[in-house]
């Protein structure tokens, strides 16, 4: 029988992890990795919807990412949507109606420490996969899950900036 997993991919931190390191991710390269790796049903990503991206979006579903989107604000001129809640609303819901056996976040959040904490408590959690050792909150890495860091796997799926 084939376990159904599912990912959850927090699009900001992935994003940031990758660019503060000197990668841009060639999402298509990352998606299969993905599907090589963990053969997940479902590939969600959290961004926050910038109407002027709409083709990068097209791009993003055309490879296979199912898009949430949070609607963003403009701060002093940076642009804000944090899909936090988003994802951890969409994640246990998915949860509850058995969407998924175990799943895998993609964040090195320290936010969802709850949500690892659940899933694990359920014994619904894979792993988490951190876009960024340095960078990886204490929330994560003091739960007793796999954390695999994509440090070392960047250079499979992205070019240097």
């Amino acid at each position: 029988m084939m376990i159904k997993i599912n990912i959850y991919i927090d699009g900001n931190n992935l994003y940031r992890g990758a660019k503060e390191l000197g990668f841009e991710i060639d999402y298509k390269k990352f998606r299969g990795w993905l599907r090589q790796k963990y053969n997940p049903q479902n590939i969600y990503l959290f961004i926050g919807l910038v109407p002027s991206r709409i083709k990068f979006y097209e791009y993003l579903q055309e490879c296979g990412f199912i898009l949430i989107f949070k609607q963003t604000i403009s701060v002093d001129g940076r642009v804000k949507g944090n899909c936090d809640a988003e994802l951890v609303l969409k994640t246990v819901s998915d949860f509850y109606t058995k969407s998924f056996m175990s799943c895998i976040l993609i964040t090195g959040d320290g936010d969802f420490g709850c949500l690892v904490q659940f899933l694990e408590d359920n014994k619904s959690m894979n792993c988490v996969i951190a876009p960024d050792e340095g960078k990886c909150s204490i929330l994560l890495k003091n739960k007793n899950i796999e954390i695999t860091f994509l440090n070392d796997q960047y250079h499979k799926f992205s070019k240097r900036t």
